[in-house]
């Protein structure tokens, strides 16, 4: 069954039109009236609408039950990944939300390659949402990936945190999977640098406000697997626990 996200209140009975780009979504699938929908709003569970009516521009449902359904982990996943190259990070989003992550941090870190003005920061978070909630569309997922506004690594490091914070670096002596097996599970943000890593100044600067260095082996791993690889890691440690 087809499933949207619908940012709107949704209750069973309720009848309406579907917002113009969902309507669109309709007509490219030829769905006809009478066929059923999953809708979901990102507070919790999802919903079952019947197609009303299908016109050219427009599709009107009725929404005919409800399911609390949810596949969410049992503890917070923060990514916060340092800027890599554009297409990269469009992946990350995409993946982080399959692999179950709560929340994405951008950060500006010193050797990231790419430098956003304000304007150009604007249109890339409105994208990567984009990319998080057709995630969550694919995946089965009825909430939808917190994306934060791209910070510079000094502020945000200097931010109090609500959980742990681990700094993944191939200097750590500590792996991640070790320390993962002798830990109950627990929210943490994962701090992931970018291409050319995190600078000795900043991974410095990290611990001194708290951060645990962890490493993921003895292999150097690209920005874009690092922290993707590290998401799965923990959870099929702690899945077993």
């Amino acid at each position: 069954m087809a499933r949207f996200y619908c940012p709107q209140p949704l209750a069973i009975g309720a009848m309406f039109e579907l917002p113009q780009a969902l309507a669109h979504h309709v007509q490219v699938l030829r769905m006809a009236p009478g066929s059923n929908i999953t809708l979901f709003n990102g507070e919790g569970g999802e919903y079952i609408a019947t197609l009303v009516a299908v016109e050219r521009k427009s599709a009107t449902v009725e929404i005919k039950a409800f399911s609390p359904r949810e596949v969410e982990l049992p503890y917070a996943l923060t990514l916060a990944q340092a800027l890599p190259e554009s297409s990269k990070m469009d992946w990350i989003v995409e993946k982080a939300v399959e692999l179950g992550a709560t929340a994405l941090q951008p950060l500006a870190a010193q050797r990231c390659v790419v430098r956003l003005s304000a304007e150009r920061a604007a249109k890339r978070q409105l994208h990567w949402q984009a990319i998080a909630v057709a995630a969550a569309e694919q995946s089965g997922r009825n909430r939808i990936l917190h994306l934060g506004e791209p910070a510079d690594f000094s502020s945000y490091v200097g931010q109090q945190d609500l959980h742990r914070r681990i700094l993944l670096s191939p200097r750590a002596e500590t792996s991640l999977s070790h320390w993962a097996r002798h830990q109950p599970p627990q929210s943490v943000t994962l701090m992931i640098g970018p291409e050319g890593g995190f600078s000795d100044a900043e991974e410095s600067l990290a611990m001194q406000h708290g951060a645990l260095a962890l490493s993921m082996g003895e292999r150097v791993l690209r920005t874009e697997t690092a922290g993707l690889a590290a998401l799965a890691a923990l959870n099929a440690i702690w899945a077993g626990m």
